[in-house]
């Protein structure tokens, strides 16, 4: 293993455990403004002192600025690493980090806040490194979780050399080391119902009942699910809501529903499926949330050769179906390698949590992918 990676990585893993707890112990649902401030703070102590701080608007309005940290070099590749301070998880539903065995259990440990410690040990690395980049930038985001548009600081990194992601890591069936180099396209469709309500006693005949309409179009966008077909779609309801009464006909409701694919066209698509009236009841779609898949498996077969040198062992390309910053920024750097973060499981649920053997590892693996990165 290439000693600068080895070193760096022990180094790391050696304050991991301390600094995830520290990030954890902030309750930070995507959206709360104070959450997110203190969250970006903790990440602040925890920089390197030579790092120029900037905080920066947020692709969502009303959340917290976005916290960009930059190392100037004297060399001449620029990357960026990249990964989000939001959680899914409720202030009430809260858990700090707590240890069961190997496992490091808390509310975003996996998703990402794991990432993000790994992401701070990077940076603090990259300082002896100054030689080998011009720029070395940390970007954490404050609305991965809930954002519906596009991240707006594409543009201001398009045409970097790398960009590295650190959502959580995984193995193989081998149990080699993987990264992701694919993810697929991602979009939230939204039904509304339009009926009427009336008493559902004296008058149900009279109404038109949003709530079964809307059931029928659940029904339909789950008829488009077709996770083996050529488009690898899954398209999910999630949430339905209609009714405020339980002696009323719901004259109201909306439908979410969750999709994935390879392309946003196939996404698209599945809006023709829903119908746009039922029983009386008009259904409005439409697609609140678009985010591009990520290919960057062609870009990268080089950079996760060098990176497989300097670990010492094999870094293997993967896929996924759920969604990234990374997505975006792939577009502008085809260079872009997601999953650097460590392992671990049940992420957006109560025991979500960290293996914190895998911490050192997946340190290795990081630091072994920005060094590649350097190398060009």
């Amino acid at each position: 293993m290439d000693p600068w990676v080895q070193a760096g990585a022990a180094e790391i893993a050696r304050q991991a455990v301390r600094h995830l707890e520290a990030l954890v112990s902030v309750s930070s649902p995507s959206g709360d403004v104070h959450g997110a401030e203190e969250c970006a703070s903790v990440c602040a102590a925890l920089l390197p002192a030579e790092a120029e701080i900037e905080r920066i608007p947020c692709s969502s309005p009303g959340h917290a600025p976005d916290l960009l940290a930059r190392l100037s070099g004297t060399g001449t590749r620029r990357i960026l690493l990249l990964g989000h301070l939001d959680t899914v998880v409720a202030h009430t539903e809260h858990r700090p980090l707590t240890r069961d065995g190997d496992r490091l259990i808390g509310s975003g440990s996996v998703d990402m806040k794991g990432g993000v410690v790994l992401s701070l040990g990077a940076m603090r690395q990259l300082v002896e490194r100054s030689q080998d980049y011009a720029e070395a930038a940390l970007l954490l985001v404050c609305d991965e979780e809930w954002r519906r548009g596009p991240l707006t600081h594409v543009d201001r990194f398009a045409g970097w050399d790398a960009c590295l992601c650190f959502e959580g890591g995984e193995r193989t069936r081998e149990g080699d080391d993987a990264v992701v180099v694919r993810r697929k396209a991602a979009g939230t469709i939204k039904v509304t119902g339009h009926g009427r309500a009336a008493h559902s006693g004296s008058a149900p005949d009279r109404g038109r009942n949003a709530l079964l309409a809307l059931g029928v179009a659940a029904e339909a966008v789950a008829a488009c699910h077709d996770p083996q077909g050529p488009h690898r779609l899954t398209a999910v309801p999630t949430v339905l809501n209609a009714g405020e009464a339980f002696n009323v006909v719901p004259g109201h409701g909306e439908l979410f529903c969750d999709l994935r694919a390879d392309e946003l066209v196939a996404i698209e698509a599945v809006l023709d499926a829903i119908p746009v009236e039922h029983g009386g009841v008009r259904l409005e779609r439409e697609l609140i949330r678009r985010w591009p898949g990520m290919h960057s498996e062609a870009a990268v077969g080089s950079l996760l050769e060098r990176a497989s040198v300097a670990l010492g062992r094999p870094v293997v390309a993967t896929s996924r179906g759920g969604a990234s910053d990374a997505s975006h920024l792939a577009a502008a750097i085809p260079v872009t390698v997601d999953g650097l973060g460590p392992r671990g499981g049940a992420a957006h649920n109560p025991d979500e949590f960290v293996l914190e053997a895998s911490l050192a590892g997946r340190a290795e693996v990081a630091l072994a992918t920005i060094d590649a990165a350097l190398a060009g």
